[in-house]
């Protein structure tokens, strides 16, 4: 019997070498027609991702742009150029015309950390869909200021967190949470090791002032998964850390950097599941890794970019089940021109699911409340490598006049 879901291919339906057949002709490679309109606020290398994968999508088009930069006006005009050659982005002069303009339905708020919140009141006056990168704030008071903001937004707030959406993370969020593969969690490990924070325009992610630290800056995603296979409130966070390697006599503007590039964090929840996270900024290529253990067998994947000649698996993840259950191993991935747009390929199901999240359809992308907790575990970290001591949550929002649990 149909299912009344015909098979369509968006990926297909973009390559040049099928720009010959016309529009009328086209079935199985026929574009989707845009039903939304977004504008994209902070057009660097992110907000330019957003672009590239907002067109990929294909169920949204890109109106307009607002960015101070120039070269990221630039970069973001030869992105879009890159899919939509004869149409042109409008460039607007203030912050405020950008979210305002009644022609658009949705808003990618892609700026500076530190910038987050009072770009989110700008934009949230204009009552649009709004997606707000990661991390939604710098500190656990401007995020939550924005989850108060959310409480009583009338439309679409979606946080940025989509590395649950990067197909060794999705996978082991089917086997762990859905699945139960390995029965109840009891501890969930994290590894991140890669090359150090690129360059922004006034090295704004240098400083923990504008970046919220590391641990905040860089690692929200992180913190954002463990809490999730946790499946409950952080109660105490316990880290070590520093400034080992990286951009130690690095200066701008006579300020000198103060951002960790290693820590050791360990995270109790109120479930007594306990969960680590382990960083190093400072190690050639990329290379992440999870483990989650749990009462009947244990989940281990990574995922690795090597300048290494010799052949490995980019992806890769086993499910031991010990000698009663079967195991397997698989290869977890995206098609190609998928992985390749941008964060293994977890952008572009970021906006499959903003898109549905529009249209009422339900989805697992990262809520506000769930953005607020990220934040305040890596902060909870950051304070604990500061102090030398074991942060209690619940004291730490106290102390930070915030009333949470």
């Amino acid at each position: 019997m149909p299912n009344g879901k015909e098979f369509r291919s968006r990926l297909l339906a973009r390559e040049s070498r099928f720009n010959y057949i016309p529009k009328e002709d086209r079935h199985f490679l026929a574009l989707v027609e845009p039903k939304y309109r977004f504008n994209v606020i902070g057009t660097g290398i992110n907000g330019t991702e957003h672009i590239r994968v907002t067109l990929m999508e294909g169920r949204a088009t890109i109106h307009g742009i607002f960015d101070p930069n120039p070269g990221s006006i630039e970069m973001a005009q030869t992105a879009f150029k890159e899919s939509e050659p004869e149409k042109e982005l409008v460039v607007y002069a203030s912050l405020e015309a950008a979210c305002n303009d009644p022609a658009v339905d949705g808003l990618i708020i892609a700026t500076p950390n530190y910038t987050h919140l009072d770009v989110l009141r700008v934009a949230a006056r204009s009552g649009k869909h709004i997606l707000l990168e990661k991390p939604m704030a710098t500190t656990i008071q401007d995020a939550y200021a924005i989850m108060q903001i959310a409480k009583s937004y009338p439309a679409v707030l979606q946080i940025g967190l989509q590395y649950r959406y990067k197909s060794m993370y999705h996978e082991a969020i089917q086997e762990a949470l859905f699945r139960q593969t390995v029965g109840e969690i009891n501890m969930v490990s994290i590894v991140e090791h890669r090359i150090p924070f690129l360059d922004k325009v006034s090295q704004w992610n240098k400083f923990s002032q504008y970046s919220g630290g590391t641990l905040v800056e860089k690692c929200c995603h992180y913190f954002d998964l463990l809490n999730m296979f946790a499946q409950a409130r952080a109660e105490k966070v316990y880290a070590t850390g520093s400034q080992a390697v990286n951009f130690i006599a690095f200066e701008h503007d006579g300020r000198r950097s103060d951002i960790l590039d290693s820590a050791l964090v360990i995270v109790d929840y109120a479930n007594s599941v306990r969960a680590s996270f382990n960083l190093c900024m400072f190690a050639p290529g990329f290379y992440e890794e999870i483990a989650i253990c749990g009462d009947e067998g244990r989940i281990k994947a990574y995922e690795e970019e090597t300048l290494l000649p010799t052949f490995r698996p980019t992806t890769y993840m086993e499910i031991m089940r010990g000698e009663d259950k079967p195991s397997r191993i698989i290869q977890p991935c995206y098609p190609k021109p998928i992985e390749e747009s941008g964060h293994g390929g977890a952008t572009f199901f970021e906006h499959v699911h903003f898109i549905d999240n529009i249209e009422g359809n339900p989805t697992r992308t990262a809520t506000v409340d769930e953005g607020f907790w990220s934040v305040v575990v890596a902060a909870a970290a950051q304070e604990s490598i500061k102090t030398g001591l074991p942060v209690m949550v619940a004291d730490y929002l106290e102390q930070n006049g915030i009333n949470a649990l």
